[in-house]
């Protein structure tokens, strides 16, 4: 199996989609996380909603902008590839542009942009997956996605704490954020679609298992209880040291800023360090982690309240250390699975178990806390472990030899804008004595 051992920025940018696509995906970023942290309190403070009124509205958006995804699958299947990352940042533009029309005491309005937001925000990770799985291939790609993500939550760290530091404004500095935010969809958008990348894909040859897309359905039932992880910083440990344990707050931040950073800076040496594993065996090995994890907080809620703040603020590292190892297998895992012809499809399937997955943990997790910490914690140990074990033993019909993770015939990339360029970098080679 190849294995990455090294790769040089220059090579990882062009893999990544180029300097002008990776300069959209920091600006879109830095847009988000001016933003997206502060939606519900935009509603509540500069439309004047109710609280339930806006979460509700919040949460029809996200909803609603999952029922986009099969059309986003067969628009990529199409070839499309930078035009619907554009069209997906394109879309939060309008959006924006609702928030900031809408008139006090409007909910429509409001729910209407956070459609529109939903949408955008739903549709991006399964084009710009496409996009990437176009470029590069292998463990190139891996890693070219692994980049990815640690530069998008470098971008939304950046924008979330710009944002607090400009909160002291009320309801005038949301405006000017929101205002910012669209300016800044707007500029990673055209960036995004000035690349002009597309794929053109050959047709499944008859008789082989790429005439029908693997079903997945092992995967995708289990990605949706991994993805509980990524709101555990977020929700649940939060929703513990505050109602539960009585801590400060100040615990939740840290853990919510530990989160971010060990992201930014372990997600790409994470994949490559294990890129020597097939992803199926690492996407399991994720799933063992995080339920070592969420043993490790039932344990921790244990302690008197003087510890167990600290110790759930520890404990949180291995939960974040189990998502990067989901997230740097999972989607490369679809990727490699899927026929070129029916790429879009299968990474428009992953996004809706993801989306899933984030729709509901949260009232999952608030239903479950009052109940106690094993309640909480077992059941969400329980959960994963046997999603782990289904991910490690299951072989989907019509799936390509995932023991080995080969690779289907990639697909052709119509006129890249690194389409000159000389190949990504090649080691030395010895010469003969």
């Amino acid at each position: 199996m190849a294995t990455l051992t090294k790769i040089w920025p220059r090579a990882l940018v062009r893999a990544s989609g180029g300097p002008r696509y990776a300069v959209a995906l920091a600006v879109d970023a830095l847009g988000t996380g001016l933003l997206r942290p502060f939606l519900l309190l935009y509603g509540v403070t500069v439309l004047e909603l109710s609280a339930p009124a806006t979460g509700v509205a919040m949460t029809v958006g996200i909803v609603v902008g999952l029922l986009c995804m099969p059309m986003v699958g067969r628009w990529l299947d199409r070839g499309a590839r930078s035009t619907v990352v554009a069209a997906s940042m394109l879309v939060r533009v309008l959006g924006v542009a609702l928030l900031l029309a809408a008139p006090t005491g409007d909910v429509w309005m409001f729910a209407t942009a956070a459609l529109f937001l939903g949408i955008g925000n739903q549709a991006w990770p399964a084009a710009h997956a496409a996009l990437v799985a176009t470029i590069a291939h292998g463990r190139e790609r891996d890693t070219a996605l692994a980049a990815a993500r640690s530069l998008r939550n470098a971008g939304l760290g950046v924008g979330a704490l710009l944002a607090t530091a400009c909160l002291a404004g009320g309801t005038t500095a949301l405006q000017v954020l929101a205002a910012v935010t669209g300016l800044a969809y707007l500029t990673a958008a055209t960036l995004a679609w000035s690349v002009k990348i597309r794929a053109t894909t050959p047709p499944p040859t008859k008789g082989t298992n790429a005439e029908t897309p693997p079903r997945l359905r092992t995967i995708l039932a289990a990605n949706v209880i991994y993805a509980f992880c990524l709101n555990i910083p977020e929700i649940a440990l939060p929703l513990i040291i505050v109602t539960q344990l009585h801590a400060s707050p100040m615990w939740s931040a840290a853990i919510y800023v530990a989160n971010t950073v060990l992201v930014v800076t372990l997600q790409v040496p994470v994949t490559m360090l294990m890129s020597r594993f097939p992803r199926r065996v690492v996407l399991a090995l994720a799933g063992v982690v995080l339920t070592a994890s969420y043993l490790g907080c039932l344990a921790a809620t244990s302690l008197g309240h003087g510890w167990a703040a600290p110790a759930l603020a520890a404990i949180s590292v291995v939960c974040t250390l189990g998502e990067i190892l989901y997230v740097g297998s999972a989607t490369p895992l679809i990727t490699t699975l899927a026929p070129p012809h029916l790429l879009g499809r299968a990474l428009a399937r992953l996004q809706l178990s993801t989306g899933f997955g984030l729709a509901v943990s949260p009232a999952v997790i608030t239903a479950l806390a009052p109940h106690g910490a094993t309640a909480l914690w077992g059941s969400l140990a329980a959960a994963t472990l046997l999603s782990a074990a289904a991910v490690a033993t299951e072989k989907e019909r019509g799936e390509p030899r995932p023991a080995t993770d080969e690779e289907v015939t990639p697909p052709h990339v119509a006129s890249p804008p690194q389409a000159a360029a000389p190949p990504p970098h090649r080691r030395p080679q010895p010469q003969a004595s």
